[in-house]
């Protein structure tokens, strides 16, 4: 998924402007926050926010190229779950466009719910 979306940045009008390509691949962790292990994660995604915070961070200074990706259903530890891509001139602006969307995305546009391994401790 992610060559792809590298490709796909490449193709784009303004590719020439950008200086750097930097990705992210979130993937399920074996154990949760508080140390309790994941059996799997199931996953939603609210897919109209995601446009909408993908549209405002191509807006920023310096940003050619933002893309991303959301997983939904049920995964399990090792499988991916959120590709995003940004594009830009300095590594700057892309650094914290990159930081600043990943979080957005994680706070307001996905939706997980753990599920433990049977047997296991601590809360959801």
């Amino acid at each position: 998924m992610i060559a792809e979306m590298i490709q796909k940045i490449k193709r784009h009008p303004r590719y020439h402007e950008a200086g750097m390509i930097l990705c992210h691949n979130g993937v399920v962790r074996k154990t949760s926050r508080d140390g309790g292990p994941v059996g799997e994660l199931v996953v939603r995604c609210d897919h109209g926010r995601l446009r909408e915070i993908v549209e405002k961070l191509k807006e920023r200074p310096g940003i050619v190229e933002v893309l991303a990706h959301v997983n939904e259903g049920i995964l399990r530890p090792g499988d991916d779950i959120m590709f995003v891509v940004v594009a830009g001139d300095i590594r700057e602006n892309v650094f914290s466009c990159l930081m600043d969307g990943v979080n957005e995305i994680k706070r307001t546009v996905t939706d997980k719910e753990e599920r433990r391994v049977p047997g296991g401790t601590g809360g959801a």
